[in-house]
This record gives C-alpha cells, structure tokens and sequence, in this order.
C-alpha cells in the first residue's frame, strides 16, 4: 500500500512539473525581405531564459529556479518573460549561479531580470513596451529591468548596430514587429539576428592537446543529430580544457556556413546548453 501511494504521488509530482512548462513566443532566424523600419530591435542577452508566473520563475524546461526570496519580493503578480543575465560572455557563470537548489546570495546579488514581453498581454508589442516600462518603474525593484527596445531605419542602420554590439560582445540582435498581438509559438513577428549561425552537437570523444596544451584536451570531438562529427578546439577556455564536458553532453557552437563535406566551417564552442 505505502508503495502504492509513493508510485502515485511520483506520478502527480511528474504530472504537475510538465503541467508548469510554459508556453512562450519563440523566435525566427533574421529574413533579410522584412522592412525593419516596422520592428523594435533590442539586444540579444546570453544569459538564462525565466518565465515569471507571478509567484516565482520557471525555466523553459517547466523547473522552478531557487531564487532567493529577496530578490523577488517586489515582482508583479503580472506575469512576465525574461532573461536572468549577470553580463557579457558570462553565460556560464550565470548558469551556475541560478541552477543550484540552494541560491547563494552573494551569487545572485549582480544578477538581474530583463523582462522584454508580457505574456497574455492584450494590444501591440508597441503597447506592450510602454506596459513593461512603467510596470518595471512601479516596481522599484533594483533587480527587476527593462530590456531597452529601440528603433533602427533600415537595415544598413541594423548591420552596423549589429557589429557594434558584437565588438563589444553582444550575442546579438532580437527584432519584435511592432504591430504583433501576443501569441506563443514561432512566428515572424520575432526574429533573432547574429552575424554567424550557430546550432548543438553532442560530445562523443576528445582530442588530446600538443605544444601548450599538452596533458589537456585540445578539442572536443562531436558529433550532430544528422550524424556528422567533427572536432571543435576553438573557443575552449584552459578551464574546460582540463575538465571538459562529459561525453553525452550536448553543447552549442557557432559557425560560418558549411565546407563542401557539408562540415560546419570555423565551429566555435560557446557553451554547454542549459540541462535545467
């Protein structure tokens, strides 16, 4: 009997944590057709994407992040789409700081939340900005932010903000058409924009270093969905060179198109994809 009532309670348990999986507006890839004088362009923040249900943040995944209580405790009731982001290049550390089941508070002191849509909104994404500009400013939360949206004329003006943003280590570009209702799902009426693709692999193996980084792993051999493995040295800091990702591990890397064995070309690692 006692056994019994533990199956069911797994089972619920299980049930109500895919239950709390949100359902959020996804982006399409940059069409070069669309008439960017429409979109409001903001930058693409690298850091872990949190849905705030009123009562506490979840993943895309539907996991509950164990923010400490003081760091929330003047969010709305309102329900809000985010990004929980310490700064530049510092996904990792991010990751690291809003995955544990413990928060540590000196961790989380530097990190904040982007709101850039209100979910179940009514009117246009234009409206909706004003919404979240004077909902975050009512809040007064030192922790709560507004991701800046602004507009750009055409789409010489979007490239060269978008290399300006990219020297100083931006991931990118996000374009929102000003006039789209909320509604989840992929849609064109959001585009994300980067000067390089980028796409996930699954580590199978390691190539030993030489020269400097002998006794450490000088690449990681992977290998995609589709089947085509290929080694990804570029972009291993010297941390990840003595522990590497485990085999099994998927990570995500960039690229610039494809070698004529349908190889992704100048494949960077950037990171080790969210597994929470």
């Amino acid at each position: 009997m006692i056994k019994k009532l533990i199956y069911i309670l797994l089972i619920c348990c299980s049930q109500l944590a895919a239950a709390s999986k949100p359902e959020l507006v996804l982006a399409n890839v940059y069409s070069a057709d669309i008439e960017v004088e429409q979109y409001w362009v903001s930058e693409k923040l690298d850091g872990v994407r949190a849905y705030w249900d009123g009562k506490q943040l979840i993943t895309r995944g539907g996991n509950v992040i164990a923010a400490p209580a003081w760091f929330v405790a003047d969010f709305p009731t309102q329900a809000l789409d985010g990004e929980l982001w310490l700064a530049r290049n510092k996904f990792a550390e991010t990751l690291s700081i809003v995955s544990k089941h413990q928060p540590i508070d000196s961790e989380w002191q530097n990190i904040r939340y982007y709101v850039f849509e209100l979910p179940d909104a009514v009117g246009t994404f234009t409206a909706r900005v004003r919404a979240m500009q004077t909902l975050v400013a009512q809040q007064n939360s030192p922790y709560l932010k507004k991701v800046p949206q602004f507009r750009l004329a055409n789409q010489e003006a979007l490239f060269t903000k978008l290399q300006a943003l990219e020297q100083q280590g931006a991931e990118g570009l996000m374009l929102h058409h000003q006039d789209s209702l909320y509604h989840t799902g992929r849609s064109q009426a959001l585009l994300k924009l980067k000067s390089y693709q980028d796409s996930e692999a699954t580590v199978i193996g390691y190539r030993p270093g030489k020269g400097k980084y002998q006794g450490m792993v000088g690449a990681l051999i992977v290998r995609t969905a589709d089947g085509r493995e290929f080694a990804i040295g570029s972009g291993l800091t010297d941390l990840l060179r003595q522990n590497p990702p485990a085999q099994g591990t998927v990570v995500t890397y960039r690229y610039n198109g494809y070698t004529n064995n349908g190889i992704p070309r100048f494949a960077r690692f950037l990171r080790v994809r969210e597994h929470f």
